[in-house]
């Protein structure tokens, strides 16, 4: 039987086998195997390295046996097998349980592969029950076994505990030696002849059963080039729905608003401020949509940038809205807001913890448009929150949302047109994540931070190497509190784990979460200051009322959990301690440390750690110390971290659908398939010629994870 890409798996492999690929992988067509790919190819004879193996982690490893002994169980009946592999750089025990019949094939000397779940017994990581095939040794040869260890490159596919990476690889062979040879992915012949592809039948045939490693990475070429045409076609269509549809254009009034509110302004705006503006101002003058992405350092002026946008909205009489992710960072704009407008520009707050008066109030003014800006948080996109004549819409850190949610407001604008759209993110976004993910949006980046902005110095403080430090730290926010200035604790999480049961007051190494620290602090090194605890368990009323009163100065420390990440605007904090600061990503240290620093003082930022020197925890931490530049520190979080997560699960709340598209790597493959996907749609804007390649991304549109590429 011939397959097809279509061609469901249970019938090329049989219901009960497509049913065990369904469960672990999601896996329904041929396509859907074919697509998943080694994630490394291992040499024969080559030893795979163990020493970097991580707990939970579904492994296959490649390695020799060196011992097997037999002990018998100390509470039960029956004996334990542990036999004893390594790799050359380090060592890993195979627990069997009653299964002594096994000593007969596990001898020392004899390779194999053996794939499971690693986990810790005694301070010493095993595979319990692991999955095993063994390399030949005598004259009973098996021929699978011959067949998987005589290649020159084994694929290593990945696993589950209950679907090993042989038994992915043997699917494979069925699927591959059935394939049919005219298999098509789409792909003009043009392009396939610019780039010298293989035929999509040979990168399929190459990947998964290569020679050399140089196949591989020829093979890898097509799909690589085709994932990143298909995110450029779907961008592309998608500014080119945007340009269709109607917008009020919005151009400067006659009552001069903002130039009255820039005069009021008690600083100058940056150049970058005003390059900023003009380009939001020209979006806002088309008769079709702005969709605009404002990207800006932290502290660096983007709020000012959208008040300025919404008072150009409100000069020819429209309403903008501001949409934040969590009521502390609304309540923080609205205050924020409210103090540098003039008293005849109503501001209007709604929140999901607001008492039914207030809400009732703020839905009339909304719906009558004598609210000119309304902020809020998911409340905003309810059905019972109706416009009068909403133009503009304001994101507040974008990622924060999904497409539905944007959506809802955006349909909030009058019959027929849709508001102007501008998103912002104090999270700096590399040249390539920008056009592979935001392709379809105009960008707007603001680096240089407002005049009189002072310098906020990092350091790490490695609490196992330098224990006095950690008291020195705490010295330090006293200082700063004896010269008027507040502080920051930030905190991992809220509450210890059960298991943990630690004495807060008398166990100051284990200290990372917030009711612990603030145990500690409170009756320790900062019993003289005044300390309050914000975490996301307090009711609305209970966080409002905190950073009110830290806010007042009311407070000296705020211990905290990263509720403060995002929007929160004090001028007289100075100072941050991060506990545990290597249970953080990049972005994350990166935007708390702008809590600090805000005003006209210097900041300081204190990373907590007892990660070791030669981490990568470690290695992350010191890239933050080292820079305050955002771009930079995006790359190397891109590098550390896998890209699925940048582009999906971190950002969107759902898997990527990048396989092998790397948006760091592939740079000049990224641009390049723009410019084809440009040239297509010009050609053909409906993919009317390209169904193959129509049919791709109208999959990955409907997909869940596709959700990221969509902006509202």
């Amino acid at each position: 039987m011939t397959f097809q890409l279509n061609t469901s798996l249970t019938i090329a492999l049989g219901a009960k086998t497509a049913q065990s690929l369904k469960k672990s992988f999601d896996m329904h067509t041929v396509e859907d195997l074919l697509r998943h790919f080694p994630r490394r190819y291992a040499k024969r004879g080559e030893l795979t390295p163990m020493d970097s193996l991580q707990l939970d982690e579904n492994v296959t490893v490649m390695a020799e046996i060196q011992s097997v002994k037999k002990r018998p169980m100390q509470k039960k009946r029956g004996h334990i097998l542990e036999v004893s592999v390594t790799d050359g750089s380090a060592s890993l025990t195979l627990t069997f349980f009653n299964q002594d019949w096994r000593e007969r094939d596990l001898r020392p000397g004899r390779m194999g592969l053996f794939s499971g779940k690693i986990s810790s017994y005694q301070n010493k990581r095993q595979l319990a029950h692991p999955i095993y095939l063994l390399a030949p040794d005598n004259e009973d040869l098996d021929p699978e076994a011959i067949e998987t260890f005589a290649r020159p490159l084994i694929p290593v596919y990945p696993a589950t505990s209950t679907m090993p990476t042989w038994r992915i690889e043997k699917m494979l062979s069925l699927v591959l030696d059935g394939l049919s040879e005219s298999i098509d992915d789409g792909l003009d012949a043009e392009i396939v002849g610019q780039y010298s592809f293989y035929s999509l039948f040979e990168s399929f045939q190459k990947l998964h059963r290569p020679s050399t490693l140089e196949e591989v990475e020829a093979a890898k070429q097509r799909f690589v080039f085709l994932e990143a045409l298909q995110y450029q076609l779907i961008l592309l269509r998608n500014r080119a729905l945007y340009a269709k549809a109607n917008a009020k254009p919005v151009t400067a009034g006659a009552n001069s608003l903002l130039a009255t509110f820039d005069a009021d302004l008690p600083f100058e705006l940056t150049q970058g401020q005003l390059r900023v503006c003009d380009e939001i101002f020209g979006d806002l003058a088309q008769p079709h949509p702005m969709h605009r992405l404002l990207q800006g350092e932290v502290g660096s002026g983007k709020t000012v940038c959208a008040l300025r946008s919404m008072l150009r909205v409100i000069e020819g009489g429209g309403q903008a809205a501001l949409l934040a992710p969590t009521e502390v960072l609304a309540w923080q704009h609205f205050r924020s807001i409210s103090a540098l407008l003039p008293q005849n520009i109503n501001v209007t707050l709604l929140t999901g913890s607001m008492k039914a008066a207030s809400v009732r109030n703020a839905l009339e003014s909304i719906a009558d448009g004598s609210s000119n800006i309304v902020i809020g948080t998911h409340s905003l996109i309810q059905d019972r929150v109706e416009f009068q004549n909403l133009e503009l819409v304001v994101i507040d850190e974008q990622h924060r949302f999904g497409v539905e949610q944007r959506a809802a407001l955006a349909s909030k604008a009058p019959a027929g047109l849709r508001p102007h759209v501008l998103v912002m993110t104090a999270t700096p976004i590399p040249r390539t994540v920008a056009m592979t993910v935001f392709g379809d949006l105009d960008i707007s980046t603001l680096q240089e931070l407002p005049q009189g902005r002072k310098q906020i110095e990092t350091f790490v403080v490695d609490m196992n190497a330098k224990p006095h430090h950690v008291e020195r730290a705490w010295n330090r926010i006293i200082e700063e509190v004896s010269h008027g200035f507040q502080a920051y604790v930030v905190c991992p999480k809220i509450s210890p784990k059960v298991s943990e049961e630690q004495d807060a007051e008398s166990n100051e190494s284990h200290l990372n979460d917030v009711e612990g620290v603030m145990k500690y602090l409170s009756h320790g090194p900062l019993k003289s200051l005044r300390l309050a605890q914000l975490h996301g368990r307090m009711t609305s009323d209970e966080k409002e009322t905190t950073m009110q009163a830290f806010t007042l100065r009311e407070i000296d420390v705020l211990v905290a959990t990263t509720v403060i990440e995002v929007g929160v605007d004090v001028k007289s904090a100075t100072v941050m301690v991060i506990m545990d600061a290597d249970n953080f990503g990049i972005s994350q240290l990166h935007q708390l440390r702008g809590r600090v620093g805000r005003g006209e003082h210097p900041g300081l930022c204190l990373l907590m750690t007892k990660a070791d020197p030669d981490s990568s925890s470690r290695i992350r931490l010191d890239a933050v110390a080292s820079t305050l530049d955002g771009f930079k520190l995006s790359e190397v979080d891109l590098e550390q971290r896998r890209e699925g997560n940048v582009l999906g699960s971190q950002q969107s709340g759902v898997r990527s659908s990048l396989r092998l598209l790397r948006v760091l790597r592939d740079e000049f493959i990224i641009e390049s398939a723009r410019s084809w996907a440009q040239s297509i749609l010009e050609k053909d804007p409906d993919l009317t010629s390209h169904q193959q390649l129509r049919m791709s991304i109208l999959a990955l549109e409907n997909q869940s994870e596709a959700e990221y590429l969509e902006k509202v």
